[in-house]
This record gives C-alpha cells, structure tokens and sequence, in this order.
C-alpha cells in the first residue's frame, strides 16, 4: 500500500503527527528505527494507525507524498537523506499540524529559558481569560492537541532549532527570541551560523501585523539580526532601555529595581511595571524571562493585572533551578535542565552561598572558559556526573581543589553531600546533555531527587 504521509520517529511528536494525519484522512505510516514507548504504541493501536518498530522500511518510506520528521532526527540520517535526493517533502510536526488549525500562535526559541517563558506567557494568557493551549517542545504534542484537545484561540509553541529547521510556510503571529548561545553544534556541523540561522527561522513568513521580541543585550542575536529583512513589527527587551528602533513598538527594560514594559498595540500605547522584588522568579536570567513574557502579553492584548498575577505567583518549572530540600543545612538545587554553558553560567551567577557544582555529561562541544570567573569566586568543590569528564578537569583543575568523579545521581549526590557543609548549596546545573548515562535530562533530574530524598 502507497501511504500518502510517513511520519519517521515515534516519541511524542511523531505519534501526535501521526493521529493527526490518520484524522484528516491521510493513508499513513508511523516508522520508529528503534523501540515505541507503550503508551504510544497503545495510542497508533488504538486508532487502528499502522506502525513499524526497529527498522526504516525504504520501499514504504520512500513512496510518501510527505515525510513528517520528529526534532530528533537529523537531516543527514540515511533514510532523511535518500528522501530528499527524491525530492520527498520533509517537514516537522510544527510546520503539518499548523495547516489545520486558524489558532493565532506565540513562538518562543531561543538557547535558554524557552520553557520558562513559555509557560510564563501561557499562565499570562489563561489568567487573562483566553482559550490557550501550551506545545512545542514542552507538553503534549502541538499535532495531538490539534487533533484531538480542546480547540484554542491561541497556542503557545516552545520550538527548539530542530523543529526549526523543518518548518517552511509556517508563520508566527508572535515570535520571541530570547538569546543565542552554542548549544547543539554537533548537529551543525560545529558552525555557530548554521546554529544561528536556524534559530532565526522564527521570523520567517511574518507579516507587519506580527511582533518580534528579541534581546538587545544578546551579543550573537545583534550580530546576525542584520542580516534579515523582518517585516514584524520589533520589540526588544534588554537590562536598559533599548534604543529606539524605526520599526520598534515596543520594549522592556529594567530602571530603579522596576520592570517596565512598553507597547504600542493599535497605536494604544501600553506601559506596565512590576518591582523586580515581587517576582517570584528570582536571578537575573528570570528578569529578561519576565521581561519577553510580558512584552509577549501585551502584544497579545493580555490585560496588566492578569500579567502583574502570573509574575507574582508563576513558579519555575521542574529542572531548572527547582530547589528540592535541605539536607543538614546543604540545600540541594535541581538544574538539570541546564543542558549549556549559558544556562549554567545564570545558574552559577544566581548563586550566593558556596556551591558545590555537580557537572558533567555529553559535551556538545562546550567552552567552559566563560564559566571560569564564577567558578573561582563560588565554586568550592566539583563532583563530575558522567562517562568522559576530561574536559572538566581540563577547564577547572586549576581553579578548585577539590574535583570528584561519580557514574549515577546517588553518587553524586551522596559525593555533595559529604563535600558541603552547612550553609552550602549543591547545585546540579551539567552544561551538557544527559544521554550517557541518562535517558534525557528529565530523567537524570529525577533520578537526582529521588537520591536527594533518600539522604
């Protein structure tokens, strides 16, 4: 049998396009090279969706009218790859679910604090009585709830550079691009443009009736924001006021320990303030979070106390920076979700008492030289959580006495809490990815509190 759309991976994303597909009629095929969850294979057997485990069949895949890619999947896999030399449509769930739903769309990227802010404006816009659905890379899949939820006016739609970089015609009403840091160079081909590029896929196909929110004080986003045409209207956000821009209609900034938002929405000009004191989102990263979030509200017409309430009582997501308990005095912090030397380093600086840093992972080709001055003014001990630390005692042996290798969350752990003393803080922040000795970094931040808990 000919199958009209092939969806290739089979985690959230690619079943979620697969239900999608089946509900609009299109013969389809799920195909996974390696083993499907059971709950998703209880969702395609459900609904009668045809599937394939361990294996890419070519004579089925290479059939298609489309090829629906999960974000996991590079382009330079075989079976990615020998379809587009046939010239076989491969697109992300993202860019499919979009043709099947008129919901007006928030998109957030960026290589940091895309799960806060998108949850931050999601809690914005619900609080402020809109019908909003919360998607992307966090949550159920965007094509699932297309499919089967609740229908929306709004989504918001936290995209990673992978979803990016299979998304054609789609068009953000809203785009918020909150900074640009290394991360991933492995699967570009260890170029920061191509990285870079990708993440400005965000803007592409907006009109002048969209919004661009970036910030000013990201150095990489400056430098390559020149080099595109954006028909959007513009609001950056940056620590001072942004300078004003032609197309600017907006910003936010920060200016006697207040954050202040501007908007021109209609040509109704709208100003909103909130003491950085009542966030309760603390650290410097959470402040241009806050500042994106509410820059994104306003644009969406979101009123000011509905966004002043999401500020006051938002809480941080799991995995980034969650504290989990105090264990004779040491406090242990569960920043799992830092996965870069970016993340890491706002981590690090929102740290006051000593600190001792658990790191370590898959090196996606980390510099840790940004993270030397706060390391050697913070940093009392580090206990390496991974298969290869080498570069971390590279980096760091010159800096702090005291560097410990451990293989799981409960040694390491258990290595942190006979390093720390009262006062302390155990900080698990690994700048890099968890897949060599953990699942993902959901599972390793996991795996670390449950050994927190066990103390």
């Amino acid at each position: 049998m000919k199958y009209q759309v092939v969806i290739l991976g089979g985690g959230e994303s690619g079943t979620g396009s697969a239900i999608l597909a089946h509900r609009q009629g299109y013969r389809t095929l799920l195909s996974d090279s390696g083993t499907l969850k059971p709950p998703y294979r209880q969702m395609l057997a459900d609904r009668r969706i045809d599937c394939e485990e361990g294996r890419h069949t070519a004579a089925a895949i290479l059939q298609a009218d489309e090829i629906i890619k999960s974000p996991g999947i590079p382009d330079n896999a075989p079976i990615v790859a020998d379809a587009i030399r046939k010239g076989i449509p491969v697109v992300s769930e993202i860019e499919f679910a979009a043709r099947f739903t008129s919901a007006r769309t928030i998109c957030v990227t960026g290589s940091n604090g895309k799960t806060t802010t998108a949850s931050l404006i999601h809690s914005m816009l619900t609080n402020g009585g809109v019908n909003a659905g919360l998607c992307g890379n966090i949550g159920s899949s965007f094509a699932l709830q297309v499919a089967e939820g609740e229908p929306h006016d709004w989504y918001v739609l936290e995209l990673s550079s992978f979803q990016l970089d299979n998304m054609y015609r789609f068009r953000a009403d809203i785009a918020v691009l909150l900074n640009i840091t290394p991360d991933h160079l492995d699967r570009y081909n260890y170029e920061l443009e191509r990285y870079a590029r990708s993440k400005f896929r965000i803007v592409q196909n907006m009109t002048e009736g969209g919004t661009f929110i970036y910030c000013a004080d990201d150095p990489l986003t400056m430098q390559y924001l020149p080099h595109y045409s954006i028909a959007a209207r513009t609001a950056p956000f940056a620590m001072l006021m942004p300078a004003p821009t032609e197309s600017g209609s907006g910003c936010a900034f920060i200016h006697n320990n207040t954050l202040t938002a501007m908007y021109n929405n209609d040509n109704n000009a709208d100003t909103f303030q909130h003491k950085i004191d009542e966030l309760l989102l603390k650290g410097r990263h959470n402040q241009y979070n806050s500042m994106a979030a509410s820059l994104a509200s306003l644009a969406a017409g979101i009123s000011k106390t509905a966004i002043r309430d999401s500020l006051r009582r938002f809480q941080s997501v799991e995995h980034r920076l969650e504290p989990v308990m105090s264990v004779r005095g040491i406090l242990f912090i569960n920043d799992s979700k830092a996965t870069n030397v970016n993340s890491t380093w706002y981590a690090l600086d929102s740290m006051t008492a000593p600190v001792i840093w658990i790191a370590g992972g898959t090196d996606k080709g980390n510099d840790y030289s940004a993270l030397a001055d706060l390391v050697r003014s913070k940093v009392k001990a580090i206990v390496c959580l991974g298969s290869d630390n080498a570069r971390i005692h590279e980096a760091f042996s010159s800096i702090v006495p005291v560097i410990v290798e451990t293989q799981s969350a409960a040694a390491a752990v258990q290595a942190a809490y006979h390093l720390g003393s009262r006062g302390d803080v155990a900080l698990l922040s690994p700048a890099c990815a968890s897949f060599d000795l953990f699942q993902n970094y959901e599972d390793r931040g996991r795996q670390f509190k449950e050994a927190v808990r066990s103390l």
